[in-house]
């Protein structure tokens, strides 16, 4: 049985990982362009190109999926099942009806919640307590097609997008292998998604990386949350951006000043004290502009941020 796997992220990896050790036949991979990262912009590979490679694995690289030049090189493959995690591009409905065995998807949250390209970093910045993994059959539609089985995966407080990542991706390797027997086999559970239940987690914006200190203080701490450790949240001061990638968990006691949120209260060993929608936040770990991120207690010994100053 020939597979094709096709992934992007650091996410997929132990999904293809787990398939290879499993003895299972890959017989290709899927993967975006290199991109330029860093300051540098140095062209560097994906997280899966890379696996793949180190195990000798044939590795394409469509601009787009959907060219017919990029389904004709799929199609020489010629995959009995497709594998997917974060591939990062919808299939077209020629890719679809490839293989004879269909199209799987590792899908990082309980659907039909959270269908889309950023499952995870929404799920912690809307507060959720638990997210998990879904294994679907892909359909047309954006994460719409019958889900075969789920797993539960608590998210703490002390979780941020980097760590839920990781587990999930352990999560999503482990249910993929439990069920592809019964997939093989044709004893997999079928389970339509019901469309009224769906929410959605498109790709997150540069207004998304923005804090808005008029939002409660847990409101904000998820938000930095859910963006670490890609982009980070924002603020301003002085006009310029001033990167946050860490803040103490709420105490729960609200501040009693009358100030603007966005007020600087406080500096300290603890950190920065920030003004919010209900009471105030520790900024633990930021970034001035044109500077590498610090530990907030390093950035105050500066003695360039006052009291009183506004962040907005």
């Amino acid at each position: 049985m020939n597979i094709v796997f096709m992934g992007t992220p650091a996410f997929a990896v132990p999904s293809l990982e787990a398939l290879l050790a499993g003895g299972y036949k890959v017989v290709g991979v899927i993967t975006q362009p290199d991109r330029p990262q860093g300051r540098k912009r140095i062209l560097t590979p994906t997280p899966v190109k890379e696996a793949a490679l180190r195990h000798g694995l044939p590795v394409l690289q469509p601009q787009k999926m959907r060219a017919p030049e990029a389904v004709e090189e799929l199609a020489a493959l010629c995959p009995d099942l497709i594998v997917t995690a974060a591939y990062g591009q919808i299939l077209p409905k020629a890719v679809l009806d490839l293989p004879k065995l269909g199209c799987l998807n590792v899908h990082g949250s309980l659907l039909p919640t959270y269908r889309g390209g950023a499952p995870i970093q929404r799920s912690i910045i809307n507060g959720e307590k638990e997210t998990g993994v879904t294994l679907m059959y892909m359909a047309e539609g954006l994460d719409t097609g019958d889900m075969i089985e789920k797993v539960v995966v608590p998210i703490e407080d002390e979780d941020n997008s980097g760590t839920m990542f990781e587990k999930l991706s352990v999560a999503g390797a482990k249910l993929l292998m439990e069920q592809l027997p019964l997939i093989l086999n044709g004893t997999a559970k079928r389970i339509p998604q019901n469309d009224a239940e769906a929410s959605y987690a498109p790709n997150l914006s540069r207004e998304d990386e923005r804090i808005d200190w008029t939002a409660s203080s847990r409101d904000i701490f998820n938000r930095v949350r859910g963006l670490v450790p890609f982009s980070g949240a924002f603020t301003l001061w002085n006009d310029e951006v001033f990167k946050i990638w860490s803040i103490a968990k709420p105490s729960g006691s609200a501040s009693s000043s009358d100030v603007a949120p966005g007020t600087v209260l406080d500096l300290s060993a603890q950190g920065i004290e920030v003004k919010t929608g209900d009471g105030s936040v520790w900024l633990t770990r930021v970034q001035p502009a044109g500077k590498k991120a610090m530990e907030a207690s390093e950035f105050i010994r500066g003695g360039v941020m006052k009291k009183g100053t506004v962040l907005s």
